[in-house]
């Protein structure tokens, strides 16, 4: 199978001709047999890769260590979540050093917690300190325990239901991201014979813990039945109470915040369809549909009650791209929107991305994005859509380039808890006590918030100083005039023309927020400046910033990197002749189609389980997630103009051959993982290939290291996932010369 496969060279894979034809178009693709991961050809051809890229990096050993033990150096790793009140318990968190998972924890809360605001202390989370059990702790799941015997191990769903009686988890132990459901006995402690195999993500108990609502996947891992089990019943007669037979729609389901109804969701990244069920529904009762699926409008509902009646809640793009909220009867539903105008809550505004929303008794709670950065904002459900409606009020936070998002909002509990972070400063976790009824009105109707109260900042150990540190947001012009944010982190000591990492992902209207990352500080401490491209895409700045990076528009994200360090590059503090350039699964397909672009910008890149054969993947619907790919790059398979548009950016179709421009490409490193079932493991497996046949010179310099036992994020377990971190940063900062 292989040509000179010890780990001295690299390995060579047989090339076995296959011709895929669509639209008059032939392509000969000599790797694709590579596809059969059950083959033992295959899986010893992926062992030797990864043991040549273990072999061609030994040297790096040393640094990989250093930098895996600054980063268990600065985690404090025996650390707590702040409890959140959940009836008459408080639950949390708890890590322990040595421990690869969490553990979930609570312990018994003191009084009558009432909705509304009150002094009483019955919100004031108790003070737990790391390693010191309270009195009365239990411990509900330890993930370290639960892992044992597993290579991998990953917690796709957790719910305790109000009383605290019935606590469900699903657990994943290969990778694949298909979750086996269990449920427990709270007060007895017996785990219940019940057990649902095969399940996604997002299952969850009904209030009283007499059923297990969970979701399905199809063969193309698509999810799309909802299944309701009766706690004590066969598994093999639950019965489907939703299902969505579009290959292109995802259908998940949840309970709404009052705990009433069931919320079942079918959509893709235009349009959606929302239904609500009585959750005392009797057998055969029909969902009602929110807003029609005929009408492509992109939607997210609510049922609330405003001034002691019922409605809903309504987040959609219906003549608005960045979206409104608007109040809808209960006897509207169903109709099309271009029928009737519901009533308007927020209306479009420019520079405000309206990003979905939550209820909790009394508030509306708006996830919103202004000025690229996310925030919250809080609106009184009290005369909602009414002349005596207040005006949205924002979580208060004074510091810019910051992310705030909510943690927790239990519809019961009158707190508020959400998130600061910064890329310089970790997670600041804040409560605000929402003021009832008009108590928190100021005269001219406007809600006034009191302060937050500072819960937790995660710490971060080793001497970590963030005044050490600088954030700067710049702009590139791409061709084309548009301005492309980008954000430079590095340490302030740093002078002259420094070395950088590039990183972008712009796909799916996913936005690089402000977050803080305690790998990142070991390439900042060397020297390096740590650049984010905002991209064509992403979603930082509204729809239309996704719009233009998507379907015939996907090769905006590519070029937007290509400007982005051509002008990093003309800055007189970046060396621009040491820049290194990383992306992960989209990000992935980024790295691949940039380089085949302007290999020449860049001194290596960093591939993680990248998207680098898109075009064959999406022309097989038979696949994990193809169907519902179509909404982000177009249909090949129908369509011959974005079959067309799908080939000329495909990194794996276009890799330039020496004399051609190959001997250019830079130093390639490529991570996946054999049980990804976002990204397969092929894509990058024939790339790699592709790329050292075209160019023999780069057979020595393109490695590709494969987990065995992991999916589309790696190994599990912390430090796991830490010491692949510094596996990779340690080849990448030998490619910007900080090795030594």
């Amino acid at each position: 199978m292989t040509d000179a496969a010890s780990p001295a060279h690299a390995p060579v894979p047989e090339r076995k001709e296959t011709v895929r034809e669509f639209h008059g178009d032939r392509f000969a693709d000599p790797y694709e047999w590579l596809r059969d991961k059950d083959s033992p050809e295959v899986l010893e051809h992926l062992r030797a890769e990864t043991a040549y890229a273990e072999a061609a990096t030994g040297h790096l050993s040393g640094t990989r260590e250093q930098i895996f033990q600054e980063i268990k150096g600065r985690v404090q790793e025996t650390d707590l979540s702040v409890p959140y009140r959940r009836g008459a318990w408080w639950y949390f968190g708890r890590t322990v050093e040595g421990g690869e998972h969490g553990i979930r924890c609570r312990v018994p809360a003191a009084g009558v917690a009432s909705p509304e605001a009150s002094d009483d202390g019955a919100w004031e989370p108790p003070v737990v300190e790391p390693g010191v059990a309270l009195a009365g702790e239990q411990i509900l799941l330890d993930g370290n325990a639960d892992a044992e015997g597993h290579d991998f191990w990953a917690l796709g769903s957790f719910d305790v239901t109000p009383d605290g009686r019935w606590m469900l988890w699903a657990t994943d132990t290969t990778g694949d991201e298909r979750f086996t459901v269990r449920v427990k006995d709270l007060a007895t402690g017996e785990v219940l014979a019940d057990q649902i195999p095969g399940t996604s993500y997002g299952a969850f108990l009904s209030p009283d813990g007499s059923a297990v609502f969970y979701t399905e996947v199809d063969d193309a891992w698509r999810p799309w039945r909802v299944r309701r089990h009766a706690i004590g019943t066969a598994v093999e007669r639950d019965p489907v109470i939703a299902q969505e037979d579009n290959p292109g729609l995802w259908l998940s389901a949840g309970l709404s915040a009052d705990r009433k109804w069931l919320i079942f969701d079918a959509g893709c990244s235009d349009y959606s369809e929302v239904s609500l069920l009585p959750l005392d529904a009797t057998a055969g009762t029909a969902a009602q549909v929110v807003i029609p699926r005929s009408d492509r409008v992109l939607y997210q509902a609510e049922p609330v009650e405003v001034d002691g009646r019922d409605a809903v809640v309504v987040s959609h793009d219906h003549d608005a791209p960045d979206g409104r909220v608007s109040l809808l009867e209960f006897d509207q539903l169903g109709r099309s929107l271009t029928d009737f105008s519901p009533t308007e809550v927020i209306a479009p505004r420019e520079g405000l991305r309206i990003m979905g929303f939550g209820v909790i008794r009394g508030h509306l709670l708006l996830s919103a994005r202004t000025a690229t950065l996310p925030t919250v904002l809080v609106l009184p459900l009290a005369g909602l859509g009414t002349e005596a409606q207040s005006g949205p009020a924002p979580l208060p936070v004074d510091e810019e380039l910051v992310s705030v998002e909510l943690v927790m909002a239990d519809f019961d509990s009158p707190v508020v808890r959400f998130c600061a972070e910064s890329f310089i400063r970790p997670a600041r976790i804040y409560d605000v006590l929402l003021p009832a009824g008009a108590d928190g009105l100021a005269s001219d109707d406007a809600l006034r918030l009191p302060d937050p109260v500072l819960r937790q900042e995660k710490a971060v150990l080793g001497g970590y100083d963030p005044d050490d540190y600088t954030v700067e947001r710049d702009f590139a012009r791409a061709g084309d005039g548009t301005e492309i944010p980008i954000t430079l982190i590095r340490r302030r000591d740093v002078t002259g023309a420094a070395p950088a990492v590039v990183y972008a992902y712009g796909s799916y209207e996913i936005s690089m927020d402000p977050a803080f990352s305690y790998s990142r500080v070991s390439i900042l401490d060397r020297g390096a400046v740590w650049a984010i491209a905002h991209v064509r895409g992403g979603g930082e700045l509204g729809r239309a910033w996704y719009e233009n990076g998507k379907k015939l528009h996907k090769a905006n994200t590519f070029t937007d990197v290509v400007a982005a360090t051509e002008h990093l590059g003309a800055r007189q503090d970046i060396d621009a002749g040491r820049i290194v350039l990383m992306g992960g699964s989209a990000g992935g397909l980024l790295v691949g189609a940039v380089l085949n672009l302007a290999p020449q910008l860049y001194c290596g890149a960093v591939a993680s389980v990248p998207f680098v054969d898109p075009l064959t993947s999406i022309l097989m619907p038979e696949l994990p997630l193809t169907a519902l790919e179509w909404e982000e790059w177009g249909n090949p398979i129908e369509d011959a103009e974005v079959y067309r548009y799908m080939k000329a950016y495909s990194p794996y179709e276009n890799i330039a051959a020496d004399g051609e421009g190959g001997e250019h490409y830079p130093p390639i490193l490529a991570v996946t993982s054999l049980h990804d079932t976002r990204v397969l493991y092929v894509e990058p497996t024939k790339w790699v290939a592709a790329l050292r046949h075209a160019n023999p010179g780069l057979a020595d310099r393109v490695l590709m290291r494969i987990e065995m036992a992991g999916g589309h994020g790696g190994a599990s377990g912390r430090y796991r996932q830490w010491r692949d971190t510094a596996w990779e940063d340690a080849w990448a900062l030998e490619r910007l010369g900080l090795v030594g």
